[in-house]
């Protein structure tokens, strides 16, 4: 995925209100930029951190400005949760996701069976797409927070199991740096339980990193997954 134009960098100063970031440009001008983010962004954020940030000329939004990316601990960190879905997306289009490939339709926002929706649907293979950015040495950890909502995905997908359907959980790294993905247990045990649950019914789990520069984001190499 290319951004638009190039981003450009700054500094951060403050998140205020969940979706307002304070931030210096390079340049030394102060603004407050957009932040598509509702999660506790557990290490992705520091004030004086380095961040990049697009810009935006429609004059029906309020803030021009949206916060990217951030760099903690020299790891560039992508923080725009509306980007995974359309990097992950491109990548299916294009046959650079090896486990999902050869399918003669791919759907977005497919519906499940009774309630709620699938990130995306590959003929019969049902994805849900996940944005791991939590980092602690070598793991990257899924979730930051206590999601509720991610566990009735897995158990959603679970079902589609029972029909006899595939079922993948993508794990969007989205942060450099580490070597192995796991499950938060510690962080929230209600989603560990749902995804023992769905992997001891054939929930394939793939992660795969991305790579992040000033011009675009795009899904690079597969990591290896630890299920405990």
């Amino acid at each position: 995925m290319r951004y638009p134009s190039r981003l450009v960098t700054g500094r951060l100063v403050e998140r205020r209100k969940r979706f307002f970031a304070d931030v210096v440009l390079d340049d030394g001008t102060p603004v407050t930029a957009h932040l598509a983010n509702t999660g506790a962004m557990t290490g992705c954020w520091a004030a004086g951190a380095p961040c990049r940030l697009s810009h935006s000329d429609d004059p029906k939004r309020k803030l021009a400005w949206s916060v990217e990316q951030t760099c903690i601990d020299g790891h560039w960190i992508l923080v725009n949760t509306a980007r995974p879905n359309r990097i992950v997306e491109e990548a299916l289009r294009d046959g650079r996701i090896a486990e999902v490939t050869g399918f003669a339709e791919l759907r977005r926002e497919a519906p499940f069976p009774g309630e709620g929706r699938a990130d995306f649907r590959a003929d019969r293979t049902w994805i849900e797409v996940k944005n791991a950015t939590l980092r602690e040495g070598s793991t990257v950890w899924f979730p930051d927070s206590v999601t509720e909502r991610g566990a009735r995905h897995l158990d959603a997908l679970a079902a589609r199991l029972d029909a006899g359907d595939r079922a993948v959980l993508l794990l969007h790294v989205g942060t450099e740096g580490g070597e192995v993905v796991r499950p938060a247990r510690h962080v929230d045990p209600g989603f560990a339980a749902a995804l023992d649950r769905a992997l001891g019914k054939g929930l394939e789990v793939l992660a795969y990193r991305v790579r992040l520069s000033e011009t675009e984001a795009t899904l690079g190499e597969r990591m290896a997954f630890r299920p405990a």
